[in-house]
């Protein structure tokens, strides 16, 4: 009697589309097993894609059959798609199963491979799932590329925007009002130039914008759709090309040039480096720090400055020697200039 194992594999898409369950694998193959008095050594359940054999449940039984080698015959399944759909894969695989003494074989497109002529169905059998895999994703293809013509944005939502559908079952991206807001702010002040983008990226994140790496917050600021543009890209004879998306931008196309000029350097800027330093003075200082149009100082350093303001307007006259209570300390103090200076000793003399 002979001694196989049941390899049951189905995908998310197939199970819906055209019914291939487990359930109904598996009674099938157990109802052929049953009628050719075939042993069922275990049942290998998958739930992968066989575009490659690497799959979870596959590798392990791969493994098994080579530690325990001569214990199975047959690996059986349904169809040949089950087993694979590459039919380069598919070959190699079968000869890796030749070696260690094992058979596979779909129970409803059953071949001897022991003849010849049989490897022509082989072929056929393996060719025709890949061919409908590649015509499944030409018209995928096709279909996305005519959505983004028509202005509509497809896949994962952009950082400010999230998925939603409408009523008519349409897919649809919105703008994500926190996320929008910071992202707007972002454009604004990279447009002026007060800040690079690593400042700008920080602060951004200090604001919370927190989806998303520094990558995609730099893919984001270059990207024409916060402007409300699609991008279309070249295929055959099709040049590439913006079109008008059909949701709602961010920003004006104007702002949104501007910051790419900024970022490519044709816009020539002055930036103010004061974002690094504001943190360090902040770490030192708890209070607010607050701008007098040309530097930073904490509150308790502008009433420091204040104070001493105060006390110089209350120095009455000249103070180089002229005040009877500030002129002692400037007597005492020699000036030093350019060259070093020495005391004298001033002797006085006695005509006496």
């Amino acid at each position: 009697m002979k001694i196989a194992d049941l390899y049951i594999r189905v995908s998310t898409d197939e199970q819906a589309d055209k019914g291939y369950s487990q359930r109904d694998q598996d009674e099938r193959l157990r109802k052929y097993c049953e009628i050719n008095s075939i042993q069922i050594r275990k049942v290998i359940f998958e739930d992968h894609s066989a575009k490659t054999f690497n799959r979870p449940q596959w590798n392990k039984l791969l493994i098994d059959l080579r530690k325990y080698r001569g214990q199975s015959d047959l690996i059986l399944f349904t169809k040949w798609n089950r087993f694979s759909r590459n039919a380069g894969d598919a070959y190699q695989m079968i000869s890796t199963l030749r070696k260690i003494g094992v058979e596979p074989q779909g129970v409803e497109q059953p071949l001897d491979l022991s003849i010849p002529e049989n490897k022509i169905m082989l072929v056929f059998y393996l060719a025709a799932p890949e061919v409908e895999n590649d015509r499944r994703a030409l018209n995928v293809f096709h279909g996305m590329r005519r959505a983004k013509k028509e202005g509509r944005y497809m896949g994962t939502a952009p950082l400010g925007y999230i998925n939603k559908v409408n009523e008519a079952g349409k897919k649809y991206i919105a703008p994500r009002e926190h996320e929008a807001n910071i992202l707007k702010w972002a454009f604004q002040e990279l447009a002026s130039g007060r800040f690079n983008t690593e400042q700008i990226w920080k602060l951004a994140r200090e604001k919370g914008l927190n989806r998303g790496s520094k990558n995609n917050f730099w893919v984001a600021i270059r990207n024409p759709l916060y402007c409300g543009k699609i991008f279309i890209s070249k295929f055959k004879d099709e040049e590439s090309r913006f079109v008008q998306g059909q949701h709602e931008p961010l920003i004006s196309e104007a702002l949104f040039y501007d910051v790419q000029d900024v970022l490519n350097g044709r816009k020539k800027i002055q930036r103010i480096k004061l974002a690094v330093d504001e943190r360090k003075i902040s770490s030192m200082f708890p209070e607010k720090l607050t701008f007098d149009g040309f530097q930073y100082r904490t509150n308790r350093a502008n009433e420091a400055i204040t104070l001493m303001c105060l006390i110089d307007n209350k120095i009455e006259g000249k103070k180089n020697r002229t005040s009877p209570h500030f002129s002692d300390l400037s007597q005492e103090v020699i000036w030093l200039g350019l060259e070093p200076r020495t005391h004298t000793l001033k002797v006085y003399c006695s005509t006496n």
